[in-house]
């Protein structure tokens, strides 16, 4: 009896990487669940790394022999046909507000200043032995931008896709942990005190104007970033037109939702202890964590450098908003502002490198494809 259940039970496949998989995956389950560090997607990423650990059947098996392929096979074919990316986009973009890049175009400055990080890392990962092409999907993690890492990273280094994914998202969760040390770090109690004026009201046809112009702009520039940048602002428009209140609640809700799940455990499918458990990860781990927090102190010490020869200063704090971690690297601006002024308002302010730091990183994201592309 024991021999008939052994054989039809698939214990005797367990392997040791299996079981420190399970681990890795539960440690992103707690962080979820209990810290609530971005659960909605290192939830999904965590339950498919589970399942990519165990020996399932029908599941992510290739179509073979006229039988169709497993259900995962064809899931990840959003990820492998670089459609689940962009659709994030479109969500991002009907969710996001560029009001405040508008009323400050200056803050497009440290939005920029924060890509320092990605280019850092790119050089620092070549001196360490990875191909150029590997090193530009592993600096893209400095942007703190899930999709786009994710797409650059399918393009250039599709066997990276599940080691860069898991550290851009738990980089991104860790926002509130990796980035005030090095704000306070590098900033006076003065700087911090620092009060912003009001912004100015933008009104809508101003906003759809800068949706269309920078679109058009962006993708001349770095055509190869298109699909990104077009359903950024495809998004962003359908918010702002104020006409397709449908559409946009959909693309806010129903379809980036959907997406999500979908993209989450497509990327934990592929952590495999084969591929997971490998010294290059470990790399990757350390590398990205550098790239976050020096895009973080590129984005403090821009405006530090700016208040040299500006009459109204900004307050150093937005300058970490840079990052593409929208909103959450905004919230900690504000958090860590309120600390030392209670009355002091930042949110709105570090709103504008917020946003800039998501186009910036689409566009340098853009520039490694159209470089790098074989």
């Amino acid at each position: 009896m024991i021999d008939f259940f052994m054989n039809l039970s698939a214990f005797d496949e367990v392997t040791w990487k299996m079981m420190v998989m399970w681990a890795v995956c539960g440690l992103l389950v707690y962080l979820a669940i209990a810290k609530e560090f971005e659960p909605l997607l290192l939830l999904p990423i965590a339950f498919g790394g589970i399942l990519a650990n165990l020996p399932t059947i029908g599941l992510v098996n290739a179509p073979a022999h006229g039988e169709p392929g497993g259900l995962f096979h064809y899931i990840s074919l959003g990820i492998r046909y670089e459609l689940f990316p962009p659709i994030i986009f479109l969500g991002v973009g009907a969710l996001t507000d560029f009001g405040p890049l508008i009323a400050n175009p200056r803050t497009l400055l440290l939005g920029a200043s924060a890509q320092g990080g990605v280019i850092l890392t790119f050089f620092v990962a070549t001196l360490l032995g990875f191909t150029p092409q590997e090193a530009s999907a592993i600096g893209i993690i400095g942007g703190a931008d899930g999709p786009t890492s994710i797409f650059l990273a399918n393009k250039l280094a599709p066997h990276l896709v599940g080691a860069i994914a898991v550290a851009a998202y738990s980089y991104m969760a860790l926002v509130p942990l990796i980035q005030p040390p090095i704000m306070r770090a590098l900033t006076t109690d003065a700087e911090r005190r620092i009060r912003m004026s009001s912004l100015r009201k933008v009104g809508k046809l101003e906003k759809i104007l800068f949706a269309m112009s920078v679109m058009i702009v962006t993708i001349l520039l770095v055509p190869a970033a298109s699909a990104l940048l077009a359903m950024l602002f495809l998004g962003n428009i359908l918010r702002e037109s104020g006409v397709v209140q449908r559409l946009a609640g959909a693309a806010q809700n129903e379809i980036i939702n959907v997406t999500t799940i979908f993209l989450g455990t497509s990327v934990g499918i592929t952590m495999t202890g084969d591929s997971f458990l490998r010294p290059e990860t470990l790399k990757i781990l350390c590398m990205g964590v550098v790239a976050f927090g020096v895009a973080t102190a590129c984005g403090v010490l821009m405006a530090k450098f700016m208040n040299l020869f500006l009459k109204d200063k900004i307050n150093p704090l937005i300058g970490s908003a840079g990052v593409s971690a929208v909103p959450m690297a905004a919230r900690v601006s504000q958090v860590e502002g309120a600390k030392y002024d209670p009355q002091n308002f930042l949110l709105m302010h570090a709103m504008g490198p917020n946003v800039a730091g998501v186009i910036g990183t689409a566009v340098i994201a853009g520039y490694f494809i159209a470089m790098l592309s074989p």
